[in-house]
């Protein structure tokens, strides 16, 4: 976990759902450690629960478009990891996870100095989850819901993460 908890607007991180791999964190996480994108990023896993999860990604000029702002690409990266890491965590034991699609809509411009993507399963099936992401940017400690997504994954049973 991070340092600082910011508190999302509608985020209660609890569910009613069970993880269906007793190991459930540890898989999420080492998953998390091997994504080459979000080392590239530097992004880091703040949080991870049954059903859910939350990524932070410190604001860098080299993560910026034409204004300054984050880039959408960006946002939509983190965000697509983040819910599809509260997927993951939902999945039985030998599966891996894989976005099959996903629909992202910009609400507000993600000017701050920190980008937050939240991720929450909506319905969990044995081979298809669906799930829902939101972006916040955080700039002089204020909030702004800056992205929203939908997402559909899919569970890889039998196939395990690239070692």
């Amino acid at each position: 976990m991070t340092e600082t908890t910011y508190t999302i607007p509608g985020l209660t991180r609890a569910s009613a759902l069970l993880p269906r791999d007793p190991h459930w964190s540890e898989k999420v996480r080492d998953s998390f450690a091997r994504q080459g994108v979000m080392g590239l990023l530097g992004a880091t896993l703040a949080d991870v629960w049954p059903g859910g999860c939350e990524i932070h990604l410190p604001y860098r000029d080299d993560l910026s478009q034409q204004h300054g702002f984050f880039h959408a690409g960006v946002t939509s990266t983190i965000v697509d990891s983040a819910a599809g890491y509260a997927g993951f965590s939902v999945m039985g034991p030998n599966t891996s996870v894989l976005s099959v699609e996903f629909k992202v809509n910009l609400l507000a411009p993600a000017d701050g100095e920190l980008l937050i993507a939240t991720g929450e399963v909506v319905k969990s099936g044995k081979t298809l989850v669906i799930t829902r992401g939101d972006a916040w940017v955080v700039k002089n400690g204020k909030l702004t819901h800056c992205a929203m997504m939908q997402q559909t994954l899919m569970t890889m049973h039998g196939k395990a993460d690239k070692t």
